[in-house]
């Protein structure tokens, strides 16, 4: 299973630190066309420059244009493939939310315009849609949708649709199948996808946390639930027992740290002070809260000592990426069966 790590406007930059890093790649249009196009293109260009191997899936972003109250216009995503398709690997249909009429209408604009995009099915459309894309014996499609809805739901609908759709009498894949936004370990695991992606790598990294594997036998685990440890310097959990790196156990903060060595991390080490307000930061510092509504308060500034997960967010996108890379190189080879066995209750 490939696994795309997907991101937005704001953490471009990042794309370009971390892409020597990455294998693939998720890109919205909705950021490239209505945030700013010439960087986004610009950038895109860099990346590949810096890994000509890196493969780009573009994603049309209409549930975020959607949840935005903007539009997309179909003349406009089909223009910019075309002109941008020998920088893209794969791109998907111009989806509209609740309206799976007109985003096969799309799919077939796209089509007769000598394009190949991917056909989007979305979570709570009718089965007719899916069953329409299957008749046409395209060999990739894409299930959508699925960001807001629990795991649970989730479980039950993708157990109905690989068994009765997706697979053939042996469980095995009768098409390759996307799942747009996926993020449940769990859901990866049972499914044989053959891509996913997923924006956890940079929320959780912003959020202040790296994705830590479990250790088992003297090996890392990637088949089971991940630690999600909370390490930044900033973070509100810096004060609760077991809910901060600073607060576990010292068997737990060993195991941490020597995850984090292996793939060539370090924790970092910080200092912080009160200044005023209009105080001049110097090259290793940064400011560690908000400016006080108070102009007579002073405000507290974070000395970076040694540079670390704990300190530079940049650091923990990069680990979260790893982590990722590797999730996906333990994964099984695709094809592989499904089990056909539908479970009655969310846990097995």
């Amino acid at each position: 299973m490939k696994i795309y790590p997907a991101g937005n406007n704001q953490y471009t930059k990042i794309w370009l630190v971390i892409s020597e890093l990455l294998q693939k790649a998720l890109i919205s249009y909705n950021y490239v066309e209505l945030e700013n196009k010439t960087f986004w293109i610009r950038t895109i260009k860099a990346m590949i420059e810096q890994n000509k191997d890196i493969s780009l899936f573009l994603d049309s972003g209409a549930f975020s244009a959607w949840s935005q109250g903007k539009e997309i216009k179909i003349e406009d995503y089909i223009t910019f493939i075309r002109d941008h398709e020998n920088l893209l690997g794969i791109y998907a249909n111009l989806d509209v939310i609740g309206d799976p009429a007109a985003t096969w209408k799309n799919q077939m604009i796209m089509e007769d315009a000598g394009l190949h995009p991917l056909p989007v099915f979305h979570y709570g459309e009718d089965e007719k849609w899916l069953r329409r894309i299957l008749n046409r014996n395209y060999d990739y499609i894409s299930l959508g949708g699925m960001v807001p809805i629990s795991t649970g739901d989730l479980y039950f609908w993708l157990d109905r649709l690989f068994s009765r759709y997706l697979t053939d009498s042996n469980g095995m894949p009768i098409v390759k199948v996307h799942g747009f936004g996926l993020t449940s370990l769990r859901l990866m695991l049972r499914y044989n996808w053959h891509s996913v992606d997923s924006t956890s790598w940079v929320v959780t990294g912003r959020m202040g946390s790296v994705y830590i594997p479990r250790f088992k036998n003297g090996e890392w685990i990637y088949d089971e639930d991940s630690w999600k440890i909370a390490v930044s310097n900033r973070s509100p959990n810096n004060k609760e027992a077991g809910k901060h790196f600073t607060t576990m156990s010292p068997m737990e903060q060993k195991a941490i740290l020597s995850y984090l060595t292996d793939k060539g991390y370090k924790f970092g080490k910080s200092e912080f002070k009160k200044v005023s307000q209009d105080y001049e930061l110097k090259e290793n510092e940064k400011w560690a809260e908000k400016k006080p509504s108070d102009k007579s308060d002073k405000r507290e500034v974070e000395i970076v000592i040694e540079q670390g997960v704990s300190n530079m967010y940049q650091l923990r996108d990069e680990v979260n990426v790893l982590y990722f890379l590797d999730l996906e190189k333990s994964m099984p080879a695709w094809p592989w069966a499904f089990k056909k066995e539908v479970q009655h209750g969310f846990f097995e």
